[in-house]
């Protein structure tokens, strides 16, 4: 188990580009196995999770190759199917949350999936029954095999259909249209995720072939085809690696430049942090963040307190609250956080109050911060839990008085590329211990 040492109370200077999207890169990496023909994806961020996934198409026989440090070639024309059913892909997908996405491809193209129940973030229960229901309406049979706890999937002739999801899962939809794409007949989602990883996923298909209309709403249609070809693709800069940089030059009271990061693409981020009395500047497709003494929480217009809550796109990422939380601690005043879309992702607010955090935890899904921007926090000894979290202690410990212990890293590793010599171009202090 590798830890971080950081050192806290040290001024951030300088410029950063954020890393590719981790979350659009599982998607689209999964969405190269609906063609023989060569993929090419840019801006693959060099992190565990998408390097595991990539891994994992090569032992199932996807040809990949690093053609540079951010882009990856892939040729899925000789897929060996029997890997499926390996203990060795079974135990690395169980390990893999996105692995998950593995099934709408491998469903679509060759009939056939076999799913472990998947690993991940111990962030409550994050169920798969947008994906399983609305692949099952396309004509996929799913077993489940308690003895060897997966789930074993036959399609043999998939049908488009009208699909009402009952929540707009990202990944349940992105997995669905993924399907979609081979189904006889045309095909209709309903209450579809419409993140911008969705849409370019979604352009990505279309380049390839793929007849979809909708993009950008909650209402796709899908007209089937029998075959996709190889196109070029290029990720987006990260959103939940940007808000991260917001947060620490904020905590800091640092003045940074983040570049190249896809303003228009960021929805309500930079609002959201502007409510906690955070500037930041546009320039050109760069944000500017100067150096405050202090900011001051917003409230809202009758005076009363301000409430962060996640929703799905075009509402506030529930990825990045742990950020706003604790940039919310060295606020001045207060601000109700409301994590509706995750059952266990307000846990680590007690590592936040041993460091001297005024936080009141409501339940498991709300806490109230109360930040009086005069209460420095106190150097301690952590564990991340999560990526999301880990990130959040990691901005906190950044912070502090004295140095702080971060362990169990490979959380953070899991989300974040070479995050601690990023920093420390920037003036941070962290040191990694293997």
């Amino acid at each position: 188990m590798a830890s971080y040492i950081i050192e806290g109370n040290c001024r951030l200077s300088g410029e950063i580009t954020p890393q590719g999207a981790k979350n659009e890169a599982l998607q689209v990496i999964c969405a190269t196995l609906l063609t023989e023909e060569e993929v090419v994806i840019e801006n693959i961020p060099d992190i565990l999770d998408v390097n595991n996934l990539i891994a994992l198409l090569s032992e199932l026989g996807v040809e990949t190759q690093r053609q540079n440090e951010n882009t990856w070639s892939f040729k899925a024309a000789n897929i060996n199917l029997d890997y499926l059913n390996t203990p060795e892909f079974q135990k690395k997908s169980s390990s893999l949350r996105g692995s998950v996405m593995l099934i709408g491809p491998l469903v679509a193209r060759f009939g056939k999936a076999i799913l472990p129940k998947p690993g991940g973030d111990k962030i409550g229960r994050r169920r798969l029954d947008t994906h399983f229901i609305g692949i099952q309406k396309l004509g996929a049979d799913f077993n489940y095999d308690p003895k060897r706890e997966l789930y074993d999937i036959v399609a043999t002739n998939l049908k488009g259909t009208y699909l009402l999801l009952d929540e707009a899962s990202v990944t349940g939809t992105a997995n669905i249209l993924m399907t979609a794409v081979f189904a006889e007949g045309d095909t209709t989602i309903y209450h579809a995720a419409c993140e911008p990883y969705i849409q370019q996923l979604c352009r990505m298909l279309i380049s390839m072939g793929a007849k979809i209309t909708g993009v950008g709403s909650n209402l796709l249609h899908i007209e089937g085809v029998s075959k996709l070809s190889g196109t070029r693709h290029c990720i987006l800069p990260d959103m939940i690696e940007i808000g991260s940089f917001i947060g620490m030059a904020a905590i800091t009271r640092s003045e940074i430049t983040i570049k190249d990061v896809a303003y228009d693409q960021l929805g309500i981020i930079p609002d959201t942090f502007r409510r906690l009395g955070i500037q930041l500047e546009r320039r050109g497709d760069d944000i500017y963040i100067p150096s405050q003494k202090e900011y001051v929480i917003d409230t809202f217009i009758d005076g009363s307190i301000l409430t962060i809550s996640d929703a799905p796109w075009p509402g506030f990422t529930p990825d990045l609250l742990s950020v706003i939380l604790v940039v919310a601690t060295q606020a001045v005043g207060s601000v109700l956080i409301h994590q509706k879309m995750f059952e266990s992702r307000l846990f680590f607010v007690d590592k936040l109050i041993d460091m001297g955090a005024q936080i009141i935890l409501c339940d498991p899904h709300r806490a109230t911060v109360i930040g009086s921007g005069k209460r420095p926090m106190r150097a301690t000894v952590m564990t991340s839990p999560d990526i999301r979290a880990g990130i959040a202690l990691l901005i906190a410990a950044m912070c502090a008085d004295g140095k702080s212990t971060i362990h169990n890293i490979e959380q953070i590793d899991r989300g974040y590329q070479n995050i601690d010599l990023r920093l420390n171009q920037l003036g941070a202090n962290i040191m990694r211990l293997d």
